[in-house]
């Protein structure tokens, strides 16, 4: 049985994490944390949302903090490097920060930015880690897609690349147009009402799966049974949370039978500051466990009153979606 609203938004705390660099269009992050008996649960659904989106987030969240991790079948997760859509310049800081990673997610086909732009980032990538995946987040046509993808192919290969259009359709043209390149699909399955749709279709080699859009570690992990089913992996991704919502994804990760790649649960280092310290990156991985945020960044990173008043309502809002 779901917890009553109050008991939800009692001992919460609304948070605002400052980001090195813009990310997705924001340079704030705005978080809410809620405390329940089995610990600590994040909803952070991105503030476009709509409450019937959010509630799965809201879901998800009370899920970890009434429910608590499903049981791991590893103690450490490898994670990837994320590059957000930086000058070249910036790429040796940015990957600085992931000792011992091998692998990079790489964000291209950002608005304002040229293709020219997304090779030689691509470019700057390779001469630090031997394993380049691209994330286009839908914002290329089937052309573009395809012209993309093959001039990057020129300096090595690509892992995968993930969602290089917006649309079903799109993805399996693109698979078909490009063969020996593996598509990875996120929103497609992320934001759909159907998530194997595209899988069904013949549009995506890798699933990319976040724990708040799916409603939980419990529902990726029967998501993530269903795709292996078809053969296609899955890469347990964050959708840009705090130390306690990747707890989530890693406690999720951690119970996946057989994790082929490298999940997105690195992107801790894109904050400035956070809740807590996710754990140490050893040899590329992290390890799985419940945090703690820090007394003292609860206070720091609080949120201004009337912020704290507009996540409060949501809560109220998106909780009746749960009945």
């Amino acid at each position: 049985m779901s917890p009553s609203v109050d008991d939800v938004l009692d001992g919460s705390h609304v948070l605002s994490l400052p980001m090195r660099t813009k990310f997705r269009g924001i340079t704030t992050r705005e978080i809410m944390l809620l405390r329940g008996p089995a610990g600590w649960g994040e909803f952070s659904p991105f503030v476009e949302y709509d409450d019937k989106e959010s509630s799965s987030w809201l879901r998800s969240a009370i899920e970890a903090a009434w429910d608590g991790p499903p049981q791991p079948h590893r103690q450490r997760v490898r994670v990837n490097a994320t590059v957000p859509a930086v000058t070249v310049d910036e790429v040796p800081g940015i990957l600085a920060r992931y000792e011992g990673v091998d692998t990079a997610k790489v964000k291209v086909a950002e608005k304002g930015q040229t293709l020219a732009d997304d090779v030689a980032r691509v470019r700057a990538v390779r001469e630090f880690v031997p394993n380049v995946r691209i994330d286009a987040n839908g914002g290329w046509t089937v052309e573009q897609a395809v012209s993309a993808v093959s001039a990057m192919l020129e300096d090595g290969e690509l892992e995968y690349v993930e969602q290089p259009c917006a649309t079903v359709p799109e993805l399996v043209e693109v698979r078909a147009t490009l063969p020996g390149v593996r598509i990875a699909a996120d929103e497609s399955i992320r934001r759909a009402e159907d998530p194997l749709r595209v899988v069904r279709a013949g549009g995506a080699d890798v699933a990319v799966v976040k724990v708040a859009p799916l409603g939980g570690m419990r529902a990726l992990l029967e998501l993530a049974g269903e795709l292996a089913e078809y053969g296609v992996p899955v890469v347990v991704s964050s959708a840009l949370d705090s130390a306690v919502g990747m707890a989530s994804g890693l406690a999720a990760a951690a119970a996946i039978p057989r994790l082929e790649f490298a999940c997105g649960l690195g992107t801790g280092s894109l904050f400035h500051a956070d809740v807590s310290d996710i754990g140490e990156l050893v040899d590329g991985t992290l390890p799985v466990g419940p945090i703690t945020p820090d007394p003292a960044s609860l206070e720091a990173l609080a949120a201004p009153p009337e912020r704290v008043r507009w996540w409060h309502e949501r809560v109220r809002r998106t909780h009746l979606h749960l009945r």
